[in-house]
């Protein structure tokens, strides 16, 4: 990485900075889709690593006559995504409860990076090199993109596992406008089809743009908070105004941010099991 880091000389080069992925190749435009952001991935796979060595090691560890409470707190996780996933999964595939506690937790932790202080990794990073690093992957569309994508395929092959691959791709054709006239019939398939395709178009940008939104805006208001303290000079009542106000404000918006990073983490799960409902049923 060719380019030096230098401290941000004002609030909007502050923001301006740490709303820049980590790219692999500066001399590649950010949007370019070879240009990998790679502090979303190694976040994210790490997060994601993280999420299955503790629950495999409670799972190891799962004692029935003396539970620890941490045992007890991830039960009572297990249980809810299992109760979700049987009230609204009427198939028969096994996966869909595994997958959808895998994607609220893993979703969980990808938000929860948000709590750490918004300058302490990047700061971390510069120390070894790194000229920008965003520690939330959920704020980047990337991630959410990618993740949408994956739930909604995987509900396609739910649904063709369940109907079979002619079931399937008939009733693609033929919803959700039915006609008993078969010539009706051939005129509602272009239409049909693009019914289909703008329903699983939505499902994934909807999917995406929901958690993206939230997390990106989140993490806004932390950086807006942290310009806070960016004004200290010293022990005058301007400096310890701006402290106090930016230890007040960042307390309250973390006690508040605690319940958007759960609900978007819930609301992902219940949709990826909607969706996988949806697709095993009859139209």
């Amino acid at each position: 990485m060719s380019a030096e880091h230098h401290a941000p000389a004002n609030a909007t080069e502050y923001i301006q900075h740490h709303l820049l992925n980590l790219r692999a190749n500066y001399d590649l435009a950010a949007n370019d889709p070879g240009n990998i952001h790679l502090d979303t991935f190694w976040i994210a796979l790490l997060l994601g690593f993280l999420f299955v060595a503790v629950f495999g090691l409670v799972a190891r560890r799962a004692s029935v006559d003396k539970p620890s409470k941490f045992q007890l707190f991830v039960e009572m996780i297990v249980e809810m995504v299992h109760a979700n996933a049987k009230e609204i999964f009427h198939g028969k595939s096994t996966i869909v409860a595994p997958l959808g506690l895998t994607v609220f937790m893993w979703v969980v932790l990808m938000n929860a990076m948000d709590f750490l202080p918004v300058d302490l990794l990047p700061r971390v990073g510069a120390w070894f090199g790194l000229q920008h690093l965003k520690v939330v992957p959920t704020a980047d569309i990337n991630q959410g993109l990618a993740m949408s994508l994956s739930v909604v395929l995987l509900s396609i092959g739910l649904g063709i596992q369940a109907k079979g691959f002619v079931g399937f791709f008939v009733e693609f054709f033929t919803a959700p406008f039915h006609a008993d006239n078969i010539v009706m019939k051939i005129i509602l398939l272009p239409v049909n089809a693009a019914m289909q395709c703008i329903e699983y178009g939505s499902r994934i940008l909807s999917l995406a743009l929901r958690l993206v939104g939230n997390m990106f805006a989140g993490e806004l208001v932390f950086m807006l908070i942290a310009l806070l303290g960016m004004g200290w000079t010293g022990f005058d009542a301007g400096s310890l105004l701006g402290a106090f106000g930016q230890v007040v404000a960042g307390s309250v918006w973390a006690i508040f941010h605690i319940l958007i990073v759960v609900l978007q983490a819930y609301i992902f799960m219940m949709l990826t099991i909607v969706y996988c409902g949806l697709a095993v049923e009859d139209h």
